[in-house]
């Protein structure tokens, strides 16, 4: 069976989307746990879809650091790997790797969140907090029991 190539859809940092070549994508298949019944024993249901980082062409160079930073964790050299073995249909494994695999890489590439600017707080806001905290301060004196003098 021929794999075509993986789509990664527009999204934060990729505004185009992504197009990896089908022959950079490694496909390996392995018996599987789970659903299956007696088949399960016989039959590569399992998948293992892997892509170098760092020999794809389908990344600039920024995006590329991008994705070895973000996904550091998960990769192998810089060969990120994913598996699927929830279906019972090799066909329907491959392509929940596929999308697996997509996901990440968008993820990856979005661009960190702005961080926040502080602020000062304004002199207005300053002096009513301060009016404030005046104000409690004669509630809570008022309650207070009368001296004995």
């Amino acid at each position: 069976m021929s794999m075509d190539d993986l789509h990664v859809p527009p999204g934060p940092g990729i505004p185009q989307g992504l197009r990896i070549p089908a022959h950079e994508l490694a496909e390996q298949f392995t018996h599987a746990s789970g659903p299956g019944g007696q088949g399960v024993n016989t039959s590569d249901s399992r998948v293992q879809l892997s892509l170098d980082l760092a020999a794809t062409t389908a990344l600039s160079d920024a995006q590329r650091e991008r994705a070895l930073a973000g996904l550091a964790a998960r990769l192998v050299g810089t060969t990120l790997t994913v598996s699927a073995a929830e279906h019972r249909s090799q066909l329907r494994n491959r392509a929940t790797a596929r999308l697996r695999l997509a996901s990440l890489l968008r993820e990856a590439l979005a661009p960190p969140p702005r961080a926040r600017r502080a602020t000062k707080p304004t002199r207005g806001s300053q002096l009513r907090r301060l009016e404030a905290k005046r104000s409690r301060g004669e509630t809570k004196r008022g309650r207070r029991r009368p001296s004995l003098d």
